[in-house]
């Protein structure tokens, strides 16, 4: 079974395009594009189901047509309609240098000054010119941090830690 863990979000499925099983998919990162896989893995009625890429060609900057193996028809096609789509870590992590917003979900943002957790990334919100990090703290409310090039001092995929080092009285401001 896959957990939740071991995948990022990607995108979403949305409506059928012709009748032969094939789907818009809304994507937030192209990784699938970019990196050597077989299939994506949506989310049916709450489980993480892998499918397999038969074809897909970008129809915009974010949006692909995809066609996936054994989805043949429009009814089969719009089964899949609003569904999640998601990417495996093990994937992402192991044949590219490029780390993609999304991958960074779950990770534990850490001060690099005093070694101490400041929460764990619970989304990324990039849909300004302005990137933030949606962080949960450790008294389970949201912050946002920038996620500016300077501030992040290190990512490390494997202990899954995000070393930052952030302008003194910023935490602050989340608290008003």
């Amino acid at each position: 079974m896959i957990r939740q863990e071991e995948v990022f979000r990607i995108g979403r499925i949305g409506k059928p395009h012709g009748v032969k099983g094939e789907t818009s998919f809304q994507f937030t990162d192209d990784v699938f594009d970019r990196v050597d896989a077989d299939y994506l893995i949506l989310q049916v009625d709450g489980i993480l189901v892998p499918f397999f890429m038969e074809e897909y060609r970008f129809r915009s900057g974010d949006t692909a047509l995809m066609k996936f193996e054994g989805i043949d028809t429009l009814e089969q096609a719009r089964n899949l309609t609003n569904c999640e789509v998601f990417f495996p870590r093990a994937l992402a992590e192991g044949q590219t240098d490029e780390v993609s917003w999304a991958q960074l979900t779950g990770m534990q943002l850490i001060n690099n000054q005093n070694e101490q957790c400041i929460g764990t990334v619970t989304s990324v919100d990039d849909s300004t010119e302005n990137v933030l990090l949606v962080i949960n703290d450790e008294k389970g409310e949201e912050l946002l941090i920038p996620a500016v090039e300077s501030f992040i001092k290190d990512i490390d995929m494997e202990e899954r830690k995000i070393r930052v080092e952030l302008p003194e009285g910023l935490l602050s401001l989340n608290d008003n």
